[in-house]
């Protein structure tokens, strides 16, 4: 598949050439409407690849780095429970207490990331599944990142969530966020603190803190193939921008 940027280009030379095709034809009150589309053809499918990560279906294997992405399952309960009136089902919203735990583990390019990068996905067996609910407490989940995220690495599926239960194991939880028995309010910069000091050898520049506009929603950690953290600059353009937000309590205590 070629490149998006190579797409657009000759989408945009093929409208450049049929405008100037047709602007001497067009009487004088259509040939501004006709460089406006031009200038409307430029804005929407470049600013598209620059407002937002670029997303490539990608080579197996074939990336830079991972991020291995931590979701506060409280903020995710409240935010489900917000879309369907208090009616979820979501096996980590009820039952057993959960606090932070394993959203994804995220091949990425430096700039962009590959997705679905073998349609049809290979077959993920129930028994992976199972043993990676104690930190990914969603089977939904657990096969969404598989299809769309580990077909990436060029690993295996049980090679795959065996190098994302290791990337999740080498990462400590800061103390004050194991248990949260009550909603507090936190800054990003506190949240980033707290994971530096209780990871020495992270660096501030290997560090995202998310939200959703008033709940944190996820920490993300950038690590390299053999699992060190290491600095991802583009990341922070995904920075929680709140100067508070709130971590709402754990459940089932």
């Amino acid at each position: 598949m070629e490149p998006l940027s190579q797409v657009n280009f000759r989408f945009v030379l093929f409208l450049r050439l049929y405008v100037r095709k047709f602007m001497m034809r067009a009487i004088p009150s259509h040939r501004s409407a006709l460089v406006g589309l031009v200038a409307l053809a430029h804005l929407f499918i470049f600013s598209g690849e620059t407002g937002a990560q670029v997303r490539q279906h990608g080579t197996p294997g074939r990336f830079d780095f991972y991020v291995l992405s931590l979701s506060w399952s409280p903020s995710y309960c409240e935010a489900a429970e917000d879309r369907t009136g208090g009616r979820t089902r979501d096996r980590q919203c009820s039952g057993r207490p959960f606090a932070f735990v394993a959203h994804g583990f995220w091949p990425q390019y430096e700039r962009g990331f590959p997705s679905d990068c073998q349609v049809p996905p290979p077959r993920l067996a129930r028994a992976i599944v199972d043993d990676m609910l104690d930190i990914m407490p969603s089977p939904r989940l657990v096969f969404h990142e598989w299809d769309r995220h580990g077909t990436c690495s060029g690993l295996s599926p049980k090679a795959y969530f065996g190098l994302l239960r290791a990337a999740w194991d080498a990462v400590k939880i800061p103390p004050d966020y194991v248990r949260v028995d009550h909603p507090i309010s936190v800054t990003p910069g506190e949240v980033a603190s707290a994971f530096l000091k209780a990871n020495p050898q992270l660096a501030r520049d290997a560090i995202n803190i998310s939200c959703d506009g008033r709940r944190l929603t996820e920490v993300r950690l950038c690590m390299t193939k053999e699992l060190g953290f290491r600095s991802c600059p583009e990341m922070a353009r995904y920075s929680c921008r709140r100067d508070k937000v709130v971590m709402p309590a754990v459940r089932g205590r």
